[in-house]
């Protein structure tokens, strides 16, 4: 048995992981899938103070807490840096990292230095009337849609677990300081239908931190893939376990 963490990207919730988390519990595997300070459930807990610090607090506290060990810990999207981090503070609880069409820092950076539309996100919040609020990305024609979804039912569904996300997620910097954090194998999955324009994707380095040959798989849809092909994503995921 192996122990899932799926960590989900901004504006979203742990409810985004619904059709994921059954499918990885039938195989046999411990699964948790926690929402993030200030979505979903706990939207009234938003508020300026909310950073990448905050939700990197989050998933070290779960696994801590719940003394969990060997985690293949899963960051969606902005949750790579999420993951990062929680990584870098306890590394010897983490046997694998995922990054899930994700954002894929060095020490030191936000997330401008690694997407560098964020900016743009960043400097219209702080112009707004609210001062630190960014709201989800909208819907677009497909086969982009709605963060990669584009089934009208889907869509209606995903839009339910949306909420803003403040803009000192993007301004925190990514810790990855500790020498046993670049041990953690690491694997990428890219999706690779309907980004954004102006998106693009780093390169990843033919050589995992770690000194081993990286490991890149694709799925051919949209951004969040654990909406529209869970059963795709779960299959790449059980080869971990």
């Amino acid at each position: 048995m192996s122990t899932y963490l799926l960590v989900h990207g901004a504006w979203h919730s742990g409810q985004c992981w619904e059709r994921v988390v059954p499918l990885l519990a039938s195989a046999g595997h411990r699964v948790a899938a926690p929402t993030l300070t200030g979505y979903g459930d706990t939207v009234h807990l938003l508020s300026p103070e909310v950073g990448l610090d905050t939700h990197v607090e989050d998933v070290v506290t779960l696994i801590t807490e719940q003394d969990l060990t060997e985690v293949i810990l899963v960051g969606h999207s902005y949750a790579g840096l999420v993951i990062s981090s929680a990584a870098n503070r306890i590394p010897d609880r983490i046997a694998h990292l995922v990054y899930l069409d994700a954002m894929v820092p060095e020490d030191g950076e936000t997330a401008v230095d690694v997407l560098s539309v964020a900016q743009a996100q960043i400097d219209r919040a702080l112009k707004s009337d609210s001062g630190w609020r960014i709201p989800p990305l909208p819907e677009l024609p497909p086969p982009t849609g709605l963060f990669g979804v584009t089934d009208p039912a889907d869509v209606a569904w995903l839009r339910t677990m949306l909420s803003d996300q403040p803009v000192r997620c993007l301004q925190q910097p990514v810790r990855l300081d500790n020498p046993a954090v670049s041990t953690i194998p690491r694997t990428h999955i890219h999706c690779v239908v309907g980004k954004p324009e102006g998106v693009t994707r780093r390169p990843v380095p033919a050589i995992q931190p770690n000194g081993t040959p990286a490991r890149v798989w694709e799925l051919a849809t949209g951004h969040d893939c654990m909406i529209t092909t869970p059963a795709d994503l779960t299959e790449l995921l059980l080869r971990l376990g």
